[in-house]
């Protein structure tokens, strides 16, 4: 590609916590939901299933474009490998509280399948991220008012590290960033693949 095209990036997310990583690193995202049944989606192992999910996000989001040098479209979607299972958003408060009285204490790996498209060359870089995270050993009590916060209801694995459960998070293994559910570092060699220069999506101000 060119080095002196204007890029833009789209994510094909309505996650604000992705918006507000990119925001932090200096890229304004255009934000588009691609409104993708995520139900119809089954794997067997959470690197597939993520990345399957962020395809998917991203190629419908490019469909709806028109050709454009300067677009790269991003999606991505997060996942917890927790002891054989599989743990996207929870059904429910309940679901929230059982995943927590198991997880306590314990660890699990979170994955965040990252897909880059671009409108007009039709490259593409895909890739999944990985996070070991150590889950303090939360009481009844805690796991309750986090429940009740509603915090756990809307994201992968029950739980976050940029808002009220990053204090339920003993350590990690990995890039923060990829659990919150975007890798800045994993992004910009996916770009580097396609030829786009990272810094090139850094705002003009």
């Amino acid at each position: 590609m060119e080095k002196d095209i204007a890029y833009r990036l789209i994510l094909a997310s309505a996650s604000p916590a992705r918006r507000g990583l990119l925001d932090a690193a200096g890229i304004e995202a255009e934000v588009m939901v691609s409104g993708v049944d995520e139900s119809t989606v089954v794997a067997e192992d959470a690197a597939t299933l993520c990345l399957a999910l962020a395809r998917m996000k991203a190629r419908a989001i490019a469909a709806q474009l028109d050709a454009d040098p300067g677009v790269v479209v991003l999606g991505c979607d997060s996942v917890l490998a927790f002891e054989g299972e599989i743990f996207g958003k929870p059904a429910n408060a309940e679901e929230a509280t059982q995943r927590w009285s198991r997880m306590r204490g314990r660890s699990g790996v979170l994955h965040t399948g990252h897909h880059v498209t671009s409108l007009v060359t039709g490259k593409q870089a895909e890739a999944v991220g990985l996070t070991t995270v150590h889950f303090a050993d939360v009481s009844d009590e805690e796991i309750t008012a986090y429940v009740a916060s509603g915090e756990p209801l809307h994201v992968a694995g029950s739980f976050t590290l940029d808002g009220r459960g990053a204090a339920f998070v003993d350590r990690i293994e990995g890039d923060p960033g990829n659990v919150i559910g975007l890798s800045l570092p994993l992004l910009r060699n996916l770009l580097a693949e396609m030829g786009v220069p990272y810094i090139a999506l850094w705002n003009k101000k």
